[in-house]
């Protein structure tokens, strides 16, 4: 069940995403010549005034049509023929629609809490190794090695990225002192390894809830950020990413682990919606990124135009950005292989 759940997931995070240049690719006047839900042989198909709407047999993903993607077909309509700022809009605004998503289903989890995780260290364990000139009870958290802190679980995040020491910043009767080269270390209280700090929660509202939804949203966008960094420095390679089914092999796994220590299909499928959000966020995260083929590879082509247009008073041929963004496709697709045969030689050792 948990892998249906995952693949129908993965279907609609793509199709909202295209929905979403759908919507503003119409907004902006440009030809839309086929959208559709779903990938491969047409099921059902219906033309409309100008665009067909079909739903395609895999419920993988879909596509947005749009007249002159990639040449220019002497459509004024089409979308090379728009101004600079339109279709800036309209390819941000897959990723929009992706970030949107993720934002609501977190919204929609932390609907019923009834408290929210904090910054608010309100107390120290006893035997606590480092209270003289470091954290004390009362202190709240604002910032370890420049990253802002928020909550209990940003603490554990960014301290367990930490070097030997860290330069920690904390409000304490209403002013920030720094804890520079702090060296606070896991150590054991009572028979656990722990930091030994308890945070406190506070009683949610309503508005709470929206603003701490939103701070979970944008976290997420730090954390696929800390990953493309761990990539970028070779702190994680290719054997650690995971592709369509790691991932769904990993909602899979946490589906049945949570269901088995919680007893309640609907905890398990609570957790796989958190997962869902996250992955939405990561799909507008990197989907921006100035890579070809890419929504981000396409922005940053439109400023590359716009130079050239102050510099040379011509415009680049449409045509050579398409072979870019084609070389680009093959490419990511090669690593989408690479990365899937990966994910299968782990589920099968």
């Amino acid at each position: 069940m948990y892998i249906l759940i995952a693949i129908v997931a993965f279907g609609v995070l793509i199709a909202i995403h295209e929905f979403g240049h759908f919507i503003v690719a119409k907004a902006c006047g440009v030809k839309v010549n086929e959208f559709s839900i779903g990938m491969g042989p047409a099921l059902l198909k219906k033309q409309g005034e100008e665009t067909l709407y079909s739903w395609r047999l895999l419920p993988i993903g879909g596509f947005c049509a749009m007249e002159g993607e990639d040449e220019d077909t002497g459509d004024e309509r089409a979308f090379t023929r728009q101004s600079a700022w339109k279709r800036i809009l309209i390819l941000v605004s897959g990723a929009g629609m992706n970030f949107l998503l993720g934002f609501l289903i977190v919204v929609a989890l932390y609907a019923g809490v009834d408290y929210l995780p904090t910054n608010h260290v309100v107390e120290t364990a006893d035997g606590f190794l480092y209270a003289e000139n470091g954290i004390q009870a009362g202190d709240r958290i604002v910032s370890i090695d420049g990253h802002r802190i928020v909550t209990s679980q940003d603490f554990s995040t960014y301290m367990s990225r930490a070097g030997a020491t860290v330069d920690m910043v904390v409000e304490r009767d209403g002013e920030k002192v720094a804890l520079r080269d702090y060296g606070l270390k896991p150590a054991e209280y009572d028979g656990v390894l722990r930091y030994g700090l308890t945070f406190a929660n506070e009683e949610a509202t309503a508005w709470g809830r929206l603003k701490y939804s939103g701070y979970v949203s944008c976290n997420f966008v730090r954390l696929v950020w800390m990953g493309l960094s761990d990539l970028v420095t070779g702190a994680v390679g290719i054997r650690e990413m995971s592709g369509v089914v790691g991932i769904v092999d990993v909602i899979n796994d946490v589906g049945r682990e949570v269901e088995a220590e919680t007893r309640s299909v609907r905890a398990a499928v609570e957790e796989i919606l958190y997962l869902v959000a996250f992955i939405a966020v990561n799909l507008a995260v990197m989907n921006l990124l100035p890579i070809p083929a890419l929504d981000g590879g396409r922005i940053f082509f439109i400023f590359i135009n716009l130079i050239a247009e102050r510099v040379f008073h011509k415009k680049l041929d449409p045509k050579y950005e398409g072979y870019v963004h084609a070389a680009g496709m093959v490419a990511l697709l090669g690593l989408m292989a690479v990365i899937m045969v990966s994910d299968i030689l782990k589920i099968i050792r």
